[in-house]
């Protein structure tokens, strides 16, 4: 089990819960009334934390989570300083902390923006593109991808500018990629080396990489993303602000992912 922000958050929950609970059945054991002028002072941070970290739980593990953009390996899709939130439930309900899945609903799809945990360290949360579906064949070759034997459509959109700490990706070829009907930008840069592979996905796995080819740590390194690695499809960019620049990115809030 991994003791993450979540395990906390459930921890608060059930000890703030057990607190004011524990205190209204002694008082009902005693016959006494509820007063809160006579109420503990912990009593009293219990009830009022208890709804707040119940609702903050809820929220977070079922709706939607935020997540802040650490690295450019997005690039251009998400910038380093994105804010952007995470549907909780869009691949099925988890349960908190153990991550069980109790409810299925939809399953990923090419093209989805993911948040999952990383497989070869559980506790660090990883954001790419899923390129290859369960039983798809992947292929990638000079810096074309390939899925189930069909070359996915590429066009040049020019030379990328990049802006504060995406500036070093700056003249980068920008293309615009077809993957299967869903339109996105991705970055490439001529003349840095590549690893190329084939690869067929195994079942209950997915294949990702990152829009900014040249510089994602992705499956082509480590492999595939298992099903029960999965956090959420990401789906909207809420606050942007670049550290280097000091500066909001008011074009950027708002903004729909796909």
């Amino acid at each position: 089990m991994d003791f993450d922000f979540s395990f906390y958050l459930f921890l608060a929950t059930v000890i703030t819960g057990i607190i004011w609970g524990g205190y209204l059945l002694f008082l009902k054991s005693q016959g006494q009334a509820f007063d809160e002028k006579n109420e503990p002072v912990l009593v009293e941070y219990a009830r009022s934390f208890f709804p707040i970290v119940l609702i903050v739980l809820m929220l977070r593990s079922f709706i939607a989570e935020p997540f802040r953009i650490p690295s450019g390996s997005m690039m251009p899709t998400l910038l380093v300083g994105d804010f952007i939130l995470v549907n909780k439930f869009t691949y099925g309900i988890r349960l908190p902390v153990i991550n069980k899945k109790i409810i299925a609903m939809n399953e990923p799809q090419r093209g989805d923006i993911v948040v999952f945990r990383f497989p070869k360290e559980p506790s660090i949360d990883y954001i790419k593109r899923v390129i290859g579906l369960p039983g798809d064949k992947v292929v990638y070759k000079n810096k074309q991808l390939t899925v189930n034997d069909l070359p996915v459509e590429q066009v040049s959109m020019g030379r990328y500018q990049g802006v504060g700490q995406g500036e070093d990706m700056t003249g980068a070829e920008e293309l615009l990629e077809n993957l299967t009907g869903i339109e996105h930008s991705i970055l490439i840069r001529n003349g840095v080396a590549s690893i190329e592979f084939s690869h067929v996905v195994p079942k209950g796995s997915y294949f990702v990489m990152g829009d900014n080819r040249d510089n994602s740590n992705d499956s082509r390194y480590w492999g595939y993303v298992p099903e029960a690695n999965l956090v959420g499809k990401a789906f909207f960019i809420w606050m942007s602000w670049d550290w280097q620049d000091k500066g909001v990115g008011i074009s950027r809030i708002g903004t729909l992912l796909k």
